[in-house]
């Protein structure tokens, strides 16, 4: 087709005729056809996960973060199969508040425990999701830029999409999916500071808490309560001129927690300081770390708590449950907008309109009950 740039009004314009294009480097894409990927049986993606494929695991971890009901109901048989093959790792959730280096710790952190003590790591990152948006950036590879090209690492960032709860749950099932897949060291990193701690203690078997010293009073954490979750706590970024201030943070934080009682693991949290840019003080923190799991075998504590955490999460499970038949709930569909409104114009109590919606709900649950006892007799 000649341009219009060539015609003689355009007088010193020219525009080429151009090369011809090279073909699809995916065929699959030609006229917008997608090549799909086989769907996989549940005897494929055990197969798959206890082979260590990285890429059946990441599939069966995108299965157990779906909330489509088909879904859920394939991920769970394949934990299930998959539990027998777990439980051989150590599990380390790693928290602290925003830019306190947590990402580039894990790095460090990781990179160190691979090269000392071999085996696999897995890196389960929980990023915080956009109130507005609902959207995360899932962007914690491209802070863990040697661990993200390690061949013995995995790192799988979740999205928290406003549910904590859920998200921790999923959390807890692909711990059990990448056990085994023979990862034999796990690491949980939060999102920061605040309620996820409790959730992500529940799953691990040591909680490091990351410090920064010279950002104010020290000693907060106290009040939020973090600390006694604590089975260690560092001091990051103890390198220049913030190493002075680090020494003087590690000192007030073992002299708070010297206010706290004695642990159930009969272990006294210890203080350190180091520098995960530099990688500094990284194998203080491991040893520490093995000398903690050695303590707690020893003394019986590791397996209580590893039960306690089983039935924590039991008790959760059906709460979750529970919450999501009362809000599905065709019956309470119905009538929530409407108590809503009444307790907005101020014609029923909170109180009262929520006993009159469960109420409602168990009602329901008895009749639907008593037709499937009609029906099956």
């Amino acid at each position: 087709m000649e341009h219009p740039e060539n015609n003689e009004a355009y007088k010193g314009l020219a525009v080429n005729a151009g090369i011809e294009q090279p073909a699809s480097v995916n065929p699959y894409l030609k006229n917008g056809h997608r090549r799909k990927k086989p769907r996989l049986s549940v005897s494929d993606y055990v197969e798959g996960i206890i082979k260590g494929d990285i890429t059946v695991l990441s599939r069966a971890v995108t299965l157990t973060e779906s909330t489509r009901p088909e879904h859920q109901s394939v991920a769970q048989e394949v934990i299930e199969k998959c539990l027998p093959y777990a439980g051989n790792s150590i599990r380390v959730g790693i928290s602290g508040v925003p830019g306190a280096g947590k990402s580039t710790s894990i790095d460090a952190f990781g990179l160190h425990v691979l090269e000392q003590y071999g085996g696999k790591l897995a890196v389960l990152a929980i990023d915080p999701s956009s109130e507005r948006s609902k959207g995360s950036i899932l962007g914690d590879k491209t802070r863990m830029e040697k661990l993200a090209v390690h061949p013995k690492s995995f790192i799988r960032p979740s999205p928290a999409a406003g549910s904590l709860g859920g998200v921790a749950r999923k959390t807890r099932e692909t711990i059990v999916l990448c056990e085994a897949a023979g990862f034999d060291k796990i690491f949980v990193e939060t999102v920061g500071v605040g309620q996820s701690e409790t959730a992500v203690h529940s799953m691990v078997d040591f909680f490091l808490l990351i410090q920064l010293a010279g950002t104010g009073d020290e000693l907060q954490g106290i009040k939020r309560g973090i600390m006694e979750m604590a089975d260690g706590i560092v001091i990051n970024k103890a390198d220049g001129d913030n190493l002075e201030p680090a020494r003087l943070a590690a000192v007030q934080f073992r002299n708070a927690l010297r206010l706290f009682p004695v642990p159930e693991s009969g272990w006294t949290p210890q203080v350190f300081t180091y520098s995960g840019f530099y990688n500094l003080g990284v194998k203080e923190i491991w040893d520490m770390i093995y000398r903690y799991i050695a303590f707690v075998k020893d003394n019986g504590y590791f397996e209580y708590r590893r039960n306690a955490q089983s039935k924590y999460w039991m008790y959760e499970t059906i709460e979750e449950h529970l919450r999501d038949s009362f809000y599905h709930n065709p019956c309470i569909k119905a009538m929530l907008a409407q108590k809503e409104r009444q307790v907005l114009q101020g014609e029923l109590t909170s109180f009262v309109a929520a006993k009159s919606l469960l109420d409602a709900y168990f009602k329901s649950k008895r009749e639907w009950t008593s037709n499937d006892e009609i029906e099956e007799s």
